[in-house]
């Protein structure tokens, strides 16, 4: 298999799938270039090799072909500044003219394709799209972690046109070697804390890991399903009626598979959903009516801190609470602390999913985990066991 490593671009056009999909403002200027950021070092490793990228990204949700909104003329600017090299943009992602411009570029510039959703072949995984697509480069580096959960033509049914030249960028490169650090070779112990509103949303997530992990925290609204389930009282709490066999089916497969699930035994319930709203600690299987448990007490916090403390593989998909409200951001802020002490003393941690992420960048732990994962449904399916189409085509 080529690397990006090893492979030489010398005088090469090497059409690169990135995900520059950020948001705009009613001006149409870019308010987030993470995306665009965390591209650059493949861009650059490629400028450095003595070839020329071929930048190709979907932009939006365009329904009706192109339309100015999601052109990527408002991207130019920005990226030409982050990469430090003047790009130029081509009027289309295929046709001759696109073929003419890319193969009149010299070594070192840089071309940005038109979004790729201007065509219907792109979403539909069209393989003629895919062909013309390819006519572009002379080889294809696949770095949108974010969209490798959808065969789409950029992303995967393109691969087949370049049996020999394909290869991940860094940034998918990473991505897939982070989480094959949890989900394939972790030190032990390892421990999943999931946590968010819905059991029904991380259902198979969790069954997956189940196989994998040692301890199990379930954090977050989904915690009362299980409370409610064990026959608990939760007032006026998150729950999910149609799961609450689900919940008592998890605990029993966990107990078999000899995995330790870890949920608060304590909770802070208000009153109201509301950062003002009166508050007090109580047991979880024990909420009065009309209140509702809104994060985790702090019997449960440390509790939860004992077991990921002591962890050598830490994966965080999920706040345990509603940190987006101060009076409820205590036990988030705790798991994150936890995390990044186990992460100084050599455990591996990953967080992922856009709520665990803005958590982390809320609190500023963002320097003190192992790995931010930037990616939501790619990363969802992939802790789900499922194949990516993206990495399998470059895989195959």
């Amino acid at each position: 298999m080529q690397t990006i490593h090893s492979y030489d671009f010398t005088g090469k056009k090497a059409l690169i799938r990135v995900d520059f999909n950020v948001p705009l403002n009613e001006n149409f200027e870019v308010t987030d270039d993470t995306r665009i950021r965390a591209a650059i070092p493949t861009i650059k490793k490629v400028i450095e090799g003595g070839g020329s990228p071929i930048i190709m990204s979907h932009f939006g949700r365009p329904k009706e072909g192109p339309t100015d909104k999601y052109s990527m003329r408002h991207l130019v600017a920005p990226f030409s500044k982050l990469l430090g090299v003047e790009v130029k943009l081509a009027p289309d992602c295929i046709g001759e003219e696109v073929k003419t411009i890319a193969q009149a570029l010299k070594p070192g510039e840089v071309l940005l394709l038109e979004n790729l959703r201007f065509h219907k072949g792109e979403e539909k995984g069209d393989v003629e799209f895919a062909r013309q697509l390819s006519e572009n480069g002379d080889c294809w580096i696949n770095d949108a972690f974010g969209t490798a959960h959808r065969a789409h033509a950029s992303t995967a049914v393109i691969a087949q046109f370049f049996p020999n030249d394909k290869m991940f960028g860094f940034l998918i490169e990473s991505e897939v070697e982070s989480l094959d650090k949890v989900m394939k070779k972790p030190q032990r112990p390892l421990t999943a804390i999931m946590g968010g509103a819905k059991v029904s949303t991380k259902i198979t997530i969790i069954e997956n890991l189940l196989d994998k992990v040692d301890n199990l925290i379930l954090g977050g609204g989904m915690t009362f399903t299980f409370v409610k389930a064990n026959g608990g009282n939760i007032g006026t709490s998150l729950c999910e009626d149609d799961y609450l066999e689900m919940a008592l089916k998890i605990q029993k497969l966990a107990a078999e598979k000899g995995v330790k699930i870890h949920m608060a035994t304590d909770v802070v319930a208000a009153d109201a959903f509301a950062n003002d709203a009166n508050t007090k600690v109580v047991p979880a299987n024990a909420i009065p009516e009309g209140w509702m448990g809104l994060d985790a007490g702090p019997q449960s916090i440390a509790s939860f801190k004992n077991v990921i403390e002591n962890s050598g593989t830490i994966l965080w998909n999920g706040p345990v609470g509603v940190f987006e409200m101060e009076t409820f951001a205590n036990g988030s802020r705790a798991v994150g602390e936890a995390i990044v002490a186990a992460t100084a003393k050599g455990a591996f941690s990953l967080v992922g999913g856009g709520d665990s992420v803005a958590c982390v960048n809320q609190f500023g732990f963002a320097d003190g985990v192992s790995y931010i994962s930037t990616a939501g449904g790619a990363l969802l399916e992939y802790l789900e066991g499922k194949s990516l189409p993206g990495v399998a085509a470059v895989l195959e």
